[in-house]
């Protein structure tokens, strides 16, 4: 019943269809990197069609926040593998339009073609899963730096170093709050309360979800 619920709301949106490669990988599965920054600390490199995907989705956000239209809420995104043809989620956020003043655009979708340094959550600084995740996998960052939260998503995602264990898949998707979300009876869903439906459904579904928010402590 679980999955199935799942598997229909990925269906409705085609999203093992449509998610593309999140990083960029050589042969082997080993993800490149690049330096950043003044310091010029070694960071993961996003695939291109993962950067392409986030840029045309915050563009419309932009362009929403703009002609002041309201309608979409955010960024749904999600992490996760494709196994017989299936999304196995790993990883569900959400990058709103609103930042934490009134009604002002949020600075993680602020000129995100010149600045990636916060790229919709995904970004090159800490802080950001990108930036946070690179320093648990690459050398040249101080053990502050090395969260346990991204700790646990180098252990899920990687075999050894920078080599993947499978490769990871990334969607997005600018929603809109007259949708209607993964629990359908309800109606329409609000990107907020639409991330922890996913949530508490995906980690009935999905043994290696790396979520803790909305997820009962074990």
């Amino acid at each position: 019943m679980k999955q199935a619920i799942w598997d229909k709301f990925c269906s409705r949106f085609s999203i093992a269809e449509t998610c593309v490669p999140l990083f960029a990988t050589d042969a082997e599965g080993n993800v490149q990197h690049k330096p950043v920054g003044k310091d010029q600390r070694l960071i993961l490199k996003r695939s291109d069609e993962c950067e392409a995907m986030i840029l045309s989705i915050t563009d419309l956000l932009v362009d929403d926040w703009e002609d002041r239209t309201n309608q979409f809420d955010g960024m749904l995104y999600m992490m996760g593998l494709r196994e017989d043809g299936k999304f196995v989620p790993l990883y569900i956020g959400k990058t709103e339009t609103f930042g934490k003043g009134y009604r002002n655009l949020s600075a993680n979708i602020t000129n995100l073609h010149k600045d990636k340094s916060k790229f919709a959550r995904w970004g090159d600084n800490y802080a950001y899963h990108i930036g946070d995740l690179s320093a648990c996998v690459l050398p040249g960052h101080t053990e502050k730096k090395k969260t346990l939260k991204y700790k646990a998503w180098a252990d899920c995602l990687f075999r050894q170093h920078t080599q993947l264990n499978k490769q990871v898949f990334f969607w997005a998707k600018a929603w809109e709050p007259a949708q209607i979300g993964i629990w359908e009876e309800f109606g329409t869903t609000p990107l907020a309360f639409l991330e922890y439906l996913l949530i508490g459904v995906a980690g009935q579904i999905s043994p290696n979800l790396l979520n803790k928010e909305g997820m009962a402590r074990s």
